[in-house]
């Protein structure tokens, strides 16, 4: 059976890198499903003082040995992702989404490669279901994890309470939880 592939946005790595190691090339699941970010990341965060500040873990060894696994991605499709990329960025601008050049980026290989995105950006996942891509929440991918046995409910339980310490709630987050796991979010 082919591995089912998950693309991350930065936002969603952010999230749950820390809570969930590794979190990227484990595979879990029936279906084989396996976690990426795209190339872009790493230049992301190199750019971003507040990025480097904020999650300096980020550049420990651990974690930047777990990024090294990249999707393979053919010529044909590298030249098809720069195409989505034109046009994705396109609609972005026709529709004035607050959507990053590197969100259009992760956006357009999910297009390109019919893999789906994890994201909790409200523009992003708008995007997406313009161009049919399927968008998954990061409490959705815990979800999936929980069902396929890669997590337990301690340990969504304890990725939601830090993610209400550090003030860092997807929107919807109260609802989203309830429904996904039948009770009320810690």
């Amino acid at each position: 059976m082919a591995q089912r592939k998950l693309l991350l946005d930065t936002n969603a790595y952010l999230r749950l890198a820390r809570s969930i190691h590794p979190l990227l090339f484990v595979e879990f699941g029936e279906d084989r499903t396996c976690l990426y970010l795209i190339e872009d990341f790493e230049r992301e965060f190199a750019r971003s003082r507040r990025l480097r500040s904020k999650f300096s873990w980020v550049d420990e060894p651990e974690y930047r040995d777990n990024r090294q696994i990249r999707l393979q991605i053919g010529r044909k499709q590298k030249r098809a992702i720069r195409t989505a990329i034109d046009f994705i960025g396109d609609q972005v601008d026709a529709d004035a989404l607050g959507v990053s050049v590197v969100d259009v980026s992760v956006l357009s290989h999910a297009y390109v490669l019919g893999i789906s995105v994890v994201t909790d950006d409200t523009d992003m996942r708008a995007l997406g279901s313009t161009f049919g891509i399927e968008i998954r929440s990061t409490l959705s991918l815990l979800q999936l994890m929980l069902d396929a046995g890669h997590i337990d409910y301690a340990r969504v339980r304890q990725i939601a309470a830090y993610w209400r310490h550090e003030r860092d709630l997807p929107a919807k987050f109260g609802r989203d939880y309830r429904k996904l796991f039948g009770e009320s979010p810690p």
